[in-house]
């Protein structure tokens, strides 16, 4: 039998000051063969740190060929050797650690994330992430004389670091792999190019965002279309995610809940019937209404500050680059909310209905009202 968990149940552990440090494992190929210690590490991850920073690295005893510490940087490199580098812990940015449980059963738990805490690990947070607090509290639950067990729950899609709300984790691999399917066919057929209705009539999950918007919209409902791509971007590796002629489609379903035209801003309802990276973000600076604080997008779906030149060279105390000067994805600020998710459950095939409380600044004021001490 599967149990509903009780409203408002919560769990998390505070972070530790330093993380436990990171080992990335190589094995050298025979077209790698011949090349210096540094050069190997420089080129295949540049995105790392520049060349004094990886000399730094060999030089502070952090890196292995073989199972024996090399410091030596010209050290050349045979096909088949086995290399690690050693990350030294280093303390995370801070982050929130509490996770609200808003649904859990036998297959799924559902959590309400806070913003300012990253869902997977990536860049500087690479244990202060939900992931983490799900594996903690899969061992809280489940540590016997043996250890703990390795299954734990999994996200199975984003949620931006600033943004709130509804995050859908699976506890087994078949709840995973039908969740996912979800998502992947509700990008599919927006990229077939199906009308908006025939998209709301195909899904099996619907995805239901606040977000406070600057500018008063003037009209009520607004339907978006605009793809997105990716551009070269200092400090986003892969690209920063944009709106792009070239990019591929996105489909975002607008609906004003209340205008404020005293302090210029728009209270909207979002829908996403695509899930592309940041796109509501994208999405609604595209038509000239950038969600309130957001630090990185403006009118166009363009980031605010936009300089192509490379990376300089200058590094931190453990040889990695240095934090860019312009604004990046993960910056917080902005204010939006993964508010409802409707979905046909992965395995028991029952429609569920999933709402994660609002922040005040994201109720309309009729909400604020009735949720007043004796309101009336």
């Amino acid at each position: 039998m599967s149990k509903k968990a009780e409203v408002a149940a919560y769990f998390g552990v505070p972070w530790p000051t330093l993380n436990d440090g990171l080992t990335y494992h190589d094995i050298v190929r025979p077209t790698d063969a011949g090349l210096t210690l540094i050069k190997f590490y420089f080129r295949k991850y540049k995105n790392s740190a520049p060349l004094l920073g990886w000399l730094q690295r060999i030089q502070n005893k952090q890196i292995t060929v073989d199972g024996k510490v090399v410091t030596l940087p010209d050290t050349e490199l045979r096909a088949g050797a086995e290399l690690v580098y050693h990350r030294l812990p280093w303390r995370e940015p801070d982050a929130p650690y509490l996770l609200q449980v808003l649904f859990e059963d036998d297959h799924l738990i559902v959590v309400n994330k806070p913003s300012g805490l990253q869902v997977l690990p990536g860049g500087s947070y690479q244990q202060r992430t939900v992931l983490t607090q799900l594996q903690w509290h899969a061992c809280k639950l489940t540590t016997t004389s043996s250890g703990c067990q390795k299954a734990h729950p999994v996200p199975v899609h984003r949620l931006g670091r600033g943004t709130s709300g509804i995050l859908l984790c699976a506890k087994t691999k078949p709840g995973k792999s039908r969740l996912a399917a979800y998502f992947a066919e509700g990008t599919s057929v927006v990229e077939d190019k199906y009308t908006n209705s025939e998209c709301n009539t195909m899904r099996k999950i619907c995805k239901i965002y606040r977000a406070l918007v600057s500018g008063v919209m003037a009209m009520d409902e607004v339907v978006i279309k605009q793809p997105i791509g990716t551009i070269k971007y200092p400090g986003v590796a892969k690209g920063l995610y944009v709106a792009s002629p070239s990019g591929k489609p996105a489909l975002s379903s607008v609906r004003v809940l209340d205008r404020d035209l005293e302090n210029n801003c728009t209270l909207v309802q979002v829908e996403i019937q695509s899930g592309r990276p940041h796109q509501i973000r994208i999405h609604l600076s595209f038509i000239g209404h950038p969600l309130i604080g957001d630090p990185l997008y403006v009118s166009g779906g363009q980031p605010k500050c936009f300089h192509p030149e490379l990376m300089g060279e200058s590094f931190e105390k453990d040889g990695g680059y240095q934090r860019p000067e312009n604004p990046v994805p993960g910056d917080c600020g902005y204010n939006l909310h993964a508010h409802q998710i409707v979905l046909i459950h992965p395995i028991i095939n029952e429609l569920i209905k999933i709402t994660a409380p609002l922040p005040a600044f994201l109720q309309t004021q009729e909400e604020r009202k009735a949720n007043q001490p004796n309101s009336s």
